[in-house]
């Protein structure tokens, strides 16, 4: 492996200690991965400042005691618990603690404690062909393909020894070559499919994702209107389905058009969409429902705006519990808006910090309904419940019930 006087100076602690241990880290991982030399990046995002254990805080505290201070902006992603709520934590109450000692740690090495699996909502965001060192698979996906940032699929504990270092092995999609489509995916549009566009956007991300598992995707046929949210809720589909970490959307994303060898096309039909859908939304008309959770990955402000004016004149059931996840600089957004007043009235409680599927605040008994395929995917393994996935407006109408409404 070639290293640069940069990466020499670091092995050699002229950074201090933290940096040091934190490249023959990344050095031993790029060796791993077949690396032959390093890049620098411009920011990082943390998924290991989740707490699994006391690893995630041994780990965080030892580059403390070693004066750390990471040498790229940096920011969280969610905790396992919302610190600021602690009232509507249903899991193990030492969490709480637990999480905040480790998010003081990351703090402590200069990280912000932004605690979103949404950094691409944030003012400041990676340009086309900038090298970053993101975890936290939707933003992994979203940074390399909406964005067009290069970002490899970082996981606990290299994020961190990647902003401690400011340097990354360049492998994976940091690579031009490991950046081409591999394959091409034709879909139908959302009439063909006969699905609103919030099921299509989720169902599309999780049937590329289940067809497209070691592969770099190009698709073709997606609406030359899609949204970043809609984006967003692809990719998180995809990454949760099938790891994806990169796609490409002829004629909307970035990279999209670049130059590739003949690729293998393959259709990916209205029944594939639809099947996509039934896998996550095994329910019946009538079952009652517990909770309404939205927010995964974290609602933008843009999404905030269509549920408030979604809501407007509707009442829940108070059998219902309505729960959207976001960061703390969306929620005071909404809290200081008075615009949102339809919201409010809705008993809707905006939780921070975590993520529904990851942190249990669901109290009552029946089924919970969602918009996202990335939390019907995970929150049956995850918190035990049964989840459905839906367009927003069956899970308003559900919310009105008390019960699973049925399809229009």
């Amino acid at each position: 492996m070639h290293l640069e006087p940069i990466d020499q100076d670091l092995l050699q602690g002229s950074f201090g200690p933290a940096a040091a241990r934190a490249m023959e880290i990344l050095v031993q991982y790029g060796r791993a991965c077949g690396a032959n030399q390093f890049v620098s990046i411009t920011s990082a995002h943390i998924d290991a400042c989740l707490y699994h254990g006391p690893s995630s805080i041994d780990f965080a505290r030892r580059f403390v005691e070693l004066g750390g201070q990471v040498r790229v902006p940096t920011t969280l992603n969610v905790g396992a618990v919302d610190v600021l709520h602690p009232e509507w934590n249903c899991g193990a109450p030492e969490l709480i603690g637990q999480q905040r000692e480790l998010t003081s740690l990351y703090s402590r090495l200069g990280c912000l404690p932004t605690l979103t699996c949404a950094p691409y909502h944030r003012r400041v965001r990676p340009s086309v062909g900038e090298h970053i060192a993101w975890a936290e698979s939707n933003a992994i996906v979203f940074a390399n393909s909406v964005l067009g940032a290069r970002t490899d699929r970082y996981g606990d504990f290299t994020d961190l020894c990647a902003a401690l270092a400011g340097r990354v092995p360049m492998t994976g999609l940091h690579c031009d070559a490991n950046r081409l489509p591999t394959r091409a995916f034709a879909v139908p549009s959302p009439q063909i499919a006969g699905l609103p566009r919030d099921l299509y956007f989720a169902s599309v991300g999780y049937a590329l994702g289940r067809h497209s598992a070691g592969q770099v995707p190009l698709i073709r046929g997606l609406p030359s209107d899609s949204t970043e949210d809609e984006l967003k809720a692809l990719g998180a589909a995809g990454a949760s389905s099938g790891s994806l970490a990169l796609f490409h959307a002829a004629g909307i994303t970035p990279e999209a058009n670049q130059p590739s060898a003949h690729l293998i096309e393959t259709e990916i039909s209205a029944t594939q969409l639809h099947e996509a859908i039934s896998r996550l939304c095994q329910v019946e008309a009538g079952e009652p429902v517990a909770a309404v959770c939205l927010g995964t990955p974290h609602y933008s402000l843009e999404e905030f705006r269509k549920l408030n004016e979604a809501l407007d004149g509707r009442r829940r059931n108070p059998d219902v519990e309505f729960y959207v996840s976001t960061s703390r600089e969306t929620a005071a957004t909404v809290a200081a808006d008075n615009r949102f007043a339809p919201l409010r009235a809705m008993g809707v409680r905006i939780v921070v910090d975590t993520c529904t599927y990851v942190a249990p605040v669901v109290r009552a008994t029946g089924i919970i309904v969602t918009t996202s395929a990335k939390y019907a995917h995970y929150a049956p393994g995850n918190i035990r419940r049964r989840t459905a996935l839906m367009t927003l407006e069956r899970c308003l109408r559900s919310a009105e019930l008390g019960k699973v409404a049925s399809l229009c």
